[in-house]
């Protein structure tokens, strides 16, 4: 969330230490937060990396290891330059609220794998939401089953605690009863989809209270692992994303279907920058998000790969936009640009140290085979095995899907 800079991260462009401290003609005069400064290099150096020799810079050196396994998407493009409506649109198809998050649509179509956990987990920021809220990983007008269960390693789901005055087979019997009488009661209103899915939510919650603390219980796992992820080295938000990062491999290996990790949060809740959205001072706030989001991600992903998970696991990195290669007014940060970034792909279904599509020669917009956001999902559905057009349901008079009417999937990044 806040928008990563794919001019100093993972697209490269030359041009923009050429042209440093220019203004060339087709630079508008006003963007999105207001005047225009001049081009930028990047703040970070670039340097090639892995059997590839792909140019990624120094701000994650860690995730630029991970090069020749990462399917690059450098053509991204968006509706909207907003915040809120650039996760909305990113997660649901819609720049609106009130539609089904992609982990929704995915859940609805292929169910869950296990019986103890949700098939659903969102993992937020240790600081909290991200802009858009609950609505990135909410059901929409699919039934509510189909929302994200949202916690984090800090943040444990409430009530999952059996009382201490409470004995395990007095709580057994106390559920067995609960589950004939919520039986009966869901017989006397037949088709009632959302009585169902508050009955299996309650139900899954009592399952819960034995399966999540055991999950969530990072003590059992080697100190390798926990120096590998960085969880005792840092800031403490770093440690905590690390910790957050762990328990998404934990839930994946467990058979959880969709596990939505997010870094960064909404900075309405009075804690400053806390997420990548940097309109001023980018060296610093970039640097920053990345020293919290670089070793964890990149020992996520290595270990993930060590365990045989990413054979059958989709990895996606991606932001809601991009930043713009010349500076704002103040001469110190770079404005939302939804006209070019770069998302990632990585696992199972596509191609390892691919790129695909280009931005221009200043990362301005998307130059080489443009890829809308529909695209990038109608994708991912495909690479889950699930027709994108023909994934749908039915809402007010109108046959819904992720991707509205648009998109199709990005046959050269598959593997």
């Amino acid at each position: 969330p806040g928008a990563v800079s794919h001019v100093d991260t993972f697209d490269y462009k030359p041009a923009l230490t050429t042209y440093h401290g220019q203004k060339p003609p087709g630079i508008p005069a006003v963007t999105f937060e207001g005047p225009t400064g001049n081009i930028a290099k990047p703040f970070w150096d670039f340097k090639p990396r892995g059997e590839s020799g792909k140019m990624t810079s120094e701000l994650l050196p860690n995730m630029g290891t991970l090069v020749d396994d990462f399917c690059f998407i450098h053509s991204l493009h968006t509706q909207t330059s907003a915040h809120p409506q650039g996760e909305n649109f990113f997660n649901t198809g819609f720049t609106m609220e009130g539609f089904p998050s992609f982990g929704a649509w995915v859940t609805y179509a292929l169910g869950s794998e296990c019986q103890d956990l949700p098939a659903f987990v969102a993992i937020n920021d240790p600081r909290g939401l991200a802009r858009s809220g609950k609505n990135n990983f909410g059901n929409g007008f699919l039934p509510a089953a189909f929302q994200g269960t949202d916690f984090n390693a800090k943040n444990p789901p409430a009530n999952l605690r059996r009382p201490q005055n409470l004995t395990a087979a007095d709580d057994k019997k106390t559920v067995d009863l609960l589950k004939r009488l919520n039986a009966n009661h869901l017989e006397q209103f037949p088709g009632d989809a959302d009585l169902a899915a508050r009955i299996a939510s309650y139900e899954l919650a009592g399952q819960m209270q034995t399966s999540v603390p055991d999950m969530m219980d990072l003590s059992g796992e080697p100190e390798s692992i926990h120096k590998e992820y960085g969880t005792d080295t840092g800031t403490e938000l770093k440690r905590e994303y690390a910790k957050n990062c762990i328990l998404a491999r934990r839930l994946i290996e467990k058979g959880v279907r969709v596990v939505q990790l997010f870094n960064g949060s909404d900075p309405s809740g009075g804690n400053g920058i806390t997420n990548w959205d940097s309109h001023s001072n980018i060296a610093e706030t970039h640097a920053m998000q990345a020293e919290i989001m670089d070793q964890p991600t990149a020992a996520l992903i290595h270990d993930m790969k060590r365990r045989g998970l990413l054979d059958d696991t989709l990895v996606v990195w991606c932001t809601e936009f991009g930043r713009m290669p010349f500076l704002q007014g103040n001469g110190t940060g770079r404005d939302h640009n939804p006209d070019a970034f770069t998302c990632i792909l990585a696992g199972a279904g596509v191609k390892k140290g691919f790129s695909y599509g280009e931005s221009d020669e200043f990362g301005f917009k998307a130059a080489v085979n443009p890829t809308e956001v529909y695209d990038f999902n109608a994708t991912i559905l495909h690479l889950m095995g699930l027709d994108h057009e023909r994934l749908s349901y039915y809402h007010n008079g109108l046959e819904r899907r992720l991707t509205n009417v648009h998109g199709h999937v990005i046959k050269d990044v598959l593997a």
